[in-house]
This record gives C-alpha cells, structure tokens and sequence, in this order.
C-alpha cells in the first residue's frame, strides 16, 4: 500500500508538471478573447517551453556558481512542493507533521536564490528586481502561514491531508467566518506570490515595472525554461491549495480507479475556475503603482489575521 501511495503521490506532482502551462494558455487565451483579440492557441506555453529547452544558453562571465545553481533550485523546491500537496487524491505516503509548514519554506526557497541571481548578474534591472522581491516577500510569506494556520485550528493539524479530510466530514461551516478571510486573503497572496496583476504584469519588460521578469532577464536557453517551468507549476500549485483546502469535493479519498478519475475531473474543472477568474480580473484591474504593494499585501496580512483570530475564538468556545 506504502508504494501505491507513493506512486500516486508522484502522479499527482506530475499532474501538476504537466497541466501548468496549459493553465497558463488558458489564461492568456481567455484574456485575449475579452479584449477581442483572437490570441494564440492554450498550448503556446508548451511551444515556448520547448523553444527554450532547444536554445542555447549565454551566461555572462561576471556570474558565479549560484546564478547557474538557481534554476535547478528553482525547479527542484517547486517539484517537492508539488509532492506536499493533495491533487485527486488525499492518500499518499507524503505526509507528516507540520507539511505545510515545510512547503511555505520550499515556495520561499526559490524566492531567496532568484533575489540572490538577480544581484549575482550585476545588472541594475536585477538588483532593482530583487528589492522589490524582497519587499514583497516580507509581507506576503507572514500572510501566508497565517492563512495556513487558520484552517490548521480545527482540524488540530498541518497536515494537508488532515485538514482536507475534516472538511469533507464536518462541512464547510465549521471553519465560518474563518474561511471566507482566509480564502480571500489567500487569493490575494497567490496573485502576489505568483507576480500576477494587479500586483506585477509577467506579460510586460517595462523597466519601471518589472519585479520577477527584472530578476530572470540574464537567463536564457535551458535555464531560462527552467525557471518559466516553476513559475508556471507555482501558479497552478496555489490554484491547488485554494481548490482543494477550501473547496475539497470531489476529491478521492480511495485509491481506486473510478475515484481517481472522477477526482481529476472535479480538479480540471475547479482549476478551470480559478483561471477565467484569475483572467477577468486581469482583463479588468490595472496595475498597482510599486508604492501601493504594501497596502494590497497588507490587506491580505489582515484579513488572515482576523481569519485565524476568528476561527482560534470559535475553537476555545469564547
């Protein structure tokens, strides 16, 4: 049974591999047909992907070891982070104390080596871009483990698994109002934390605005897919968490081949969801001016402060 798990612990991180780009051409080409632009097909991303993987790299020689360290870094925290995470099924042998804990340092990790990378190629738009990271990061992370911790209290765990199955059991209402905050902040978070509108624009190389296209510009060739790979499954990783946390039905909780089917088809759809949400507000927002970050990631910042404040009162019985 250890290694059917294990096995489908593997599926579902590849599940994700697999269908983030193609959330991301979902995305660009909703976006495209609400501005009456025809757009490319929802498989450009693979293309991109697969042009970058046969370009050639030119790295500069003022780098070190970590600039070229950084993308498989990168990759690699964003891949085990992807085994933390329930896709279609909540059983696998992944899952121990304080997971979710662990996975807000592994989506951290790839942060602090692209802040480094970006400082490491000794451009002026790098270093702009790593600042700025930073700043984000420094209010976005705590928002995070806050929200985390909201749906932590009353299923008594960090267990990803844990939480998912005391939902289906007891229902949704047992986490109100703590919910309700706790989702919208962590909506918030993922547009911060995936350099999305209105917080940062990934389809623009306007100087004055970039934040995490500033910090990549010295990549190129394999490195370069590397890093659009992880960002891509980062994105879609966070769909994850805001699908199946807070809305869990349909998930299998067998392992079975019916349960595991029917699952990914309630997963596709909810994720579906998320992205034509994820594209109307897009379409619709415009990007925030860099001095008004601290007040988007703030709101976030308190909204899971009075998610976790709320759901800890209900816990006690006060």
């Amino acid at each position: 049974m250890n290694k059917i798990n294990f096995m489908i612990a593997l599926f579902q991180a590849a599940i994700l591999l697999i269908l983030a780009p193609l959330a991301i051409g979902l995305i660009k080409k909703t976006k495209a047909l609400l501005q009456n632009r025809q757009g490319a097909t929802i498989f450009q991303p693979y293309w991109d992907l697969l042009k970058n993987f046969r370009k050639e790299e030119v790295i500069s020689e003022t780098t070190s070891w970590i600039f070229r360290a950084v993308p498989l870094i990168c990759f690699s925290s964003i891949l085990i982070s992807c085994l933390l995470v329930p896709t279609i099924s909540i059983n696998h042998s992944l899952k121990f104390t304080g997971d979710l804990i662990a996975l807000v340092y592994l989506l951290a990790l790839p942060r602090f080596f692209m802040a480094l990378a970006g400082l490491d190629a000794g451009s002026a738009f790098g270093g702009m871009g790593s600042s700025r990271e930073v700043m984000i990061s420094s209010t976005a992370e705590p928002a995070l483990i806050l929200v985390l911790f909201t749906m932590a209290v009353t299923a008594g765990t960090t267990q990803a698994e844990e939480i998912i199955r005391t939902i289906l059991q007891k229902g949704w209402m047992t986490y109100w109002p703590g919910t309700v905050l706790a989702f919208v902040s962590l909506f918030l978070i993922t547009l911060a934390e995936c350099g999305r509108l209105p917080v940062d624009n990934p389809a623009t190389h306007l100087e004055l605005t970039m934040i995490h296209e500033a910090m990549i510009l010295e990549y190129s060739g394999k490195s370069l897919a590397l890093i659009e790979w992880a960002s891509m499954t980062k994105l879609l990783l966070f769909f994850t968490l805001l699908a199946n946390i807070f809305f869990p039905w349909g998930i299998a909780q067998e392992t079975s081949l019916i349960s595991l089917g029917n699952s990914m088809i309630f997963f596709i759809l909810k994720i579906g969801l998320f992205c034509l949400l994820l594209a109307f507000i897009e379409t619709s927002t415009a990007k925030l001016r860099l001095f008004r970050v601290p007040d988007f990631l703030g709101t976030a910042f308190v909204l899971a402060l009075l998610a976790l404040l709320s759901q800890s009162i209900l816990k006690l019985g006060l």
